[in-house]
């Protein structure tokens, strides 16, 4: 493999090798890379902003992530939340801190990634950095997206008796993880080793290639269905339940039976004797969405497609319970990753 040092083309040369087939295809992009600033014009919406920072050795590992999907990751997880927000992503930053053992290759692998991202969620790269790192490889990536003042979903919304609601299947991203952390255990630095990865490609795509609901924001945009609470499942089910609980100084009884867990999911948790259902509370980065609407629309929400009633909000002083298959009730807990630890 041709290996080019960056620098060869330098800072300015590198950005300008990297973003030069960008094209712009958003009204609201008036300007992208190639000045001091971006120039965004949202018209009368208002402006959704979020952002998230990868740091190697923390939030991936490069012995098993292909800097392809690592680009591709790093601007879904953005636009996530955005559209956990209930709004619409439209441009994205990037900025990287590059060490010395990365060449201009791997940063295009990387932005192959990001711009496949972007074009498969009709998004703008439209700026960013670059700069040196003494710890490997660090990607900010921050996402601006737009919304109708009355459509915007906080967290802080959720009433006494709302149903709540998650998307698709929870605990897989998690397993996937534990997967491919066994197999780094049994490569440790075997030339020939080959990884046993047959039957489990969902569970390996949950983690490495992970999709933002977009489908789900436009499926209830379609039933004109406007949650009074939404957030992304990033820290796992428990922890993100309790920032809706918190934020809308509520309560919430979720019952265990009703938890969504796929089949290859609970195999593999078998397999590495894991609670399933500890997996999908506290895994992670599942990034579906977790949603709460009134009582009133239980039969218009529960006749669409991939979404799963799992409980109902209740008063605060209630607190937060999850409800055992064998109808015993503990404390919901966060215990999803600390980034501190």
């Amino acid at each position: 493999m041709q290996r080019t040092e960056i620098a060869t083309l330098g800072e300015f040369g590198l950005i300008e090798h990297l973003t030069k087939d960008i094209q712009l295809t958003q009204k609201t992009s008036i300007k992208g890379v190639g000045d001091d600033a971006a120039v965004i014009d949202n018209a009368n919406k208002k402006t959704l902003v979020a952002t998230d920072i990868l740091l190697e050795g923390v939030h991936f590992d490069l012995t098993y992530v292909p800097l392809k999907h690592l680009g591709y990751k790093a601007a879904v997880v953005n636009f996530s939340d955005i559209y956990a927000m209930n709004g619409t992503p439209q441009q994205i930053v990037v900025s990287l801190g590059i060490s010395n053992r990365f060449c201009v290759e791997d940063l295009e692998a990387l932005y192959e990634g990001l711009k496949q991202a972007c074009k498969i969620y009709d998004v703008d790269l439209v700026g960013g950095d670059t700069s040196s790192s003494l710890t490997g490889l660090t990607i900010n990536v921050t996402c601006i997206g737009y919304a109708e003042e009355n459509q915007i979903v906080y967290r802080n919304g959720a009433q006494n008796t709302d149903l709540i609601f998650v998307s698709g299947d929870l605990g897989a991203a998690y397993m996937g993880l534990q997967l491919l952390e066994r197999e780094k255990l049994v490569f440790d630095g075997q030339p020939d080793f080959q990884p046993d990865f047959a039957g489990k490609e969902y569970l390996l795509e949950r983690q490495l290639k992970p999709e933002a609901r977009k489908d789900i924001v436009k499926l209830l945009a379609e039933n004109h269905i406007k949650p009074t609470a939404m957030i992304d499942i990033s820290d796992g089910l428990a922890s993100d339940m309790l920032h809706i609980c918190k934020q809308s100084k509520a309560g919430c009884t979720i019952y265990e039976e009703r938890i969504p867990i796929d089949y290859q999911t609970a195999l593999m948790a078998e397999t590495f004797n894991i609670n399933v259902i500890t997996a999908a509370m506290n895994g992670g980065e599942d990034y579906e969405l977790l949603f709460t609407v009134p009582l009133s629309l239980y039969d218009q929400v529960s006749a669409l497609p991939g979404i799963h009633l799992i409980g109902h909000i209740t008063p605060e002083e209630n607190g937060c319970n999850l409800i055992t298959r064998d109808g015993q009730e503990m404390q919901l807990r966060a215990q999803g990753w600390d980034p501190l630890a």
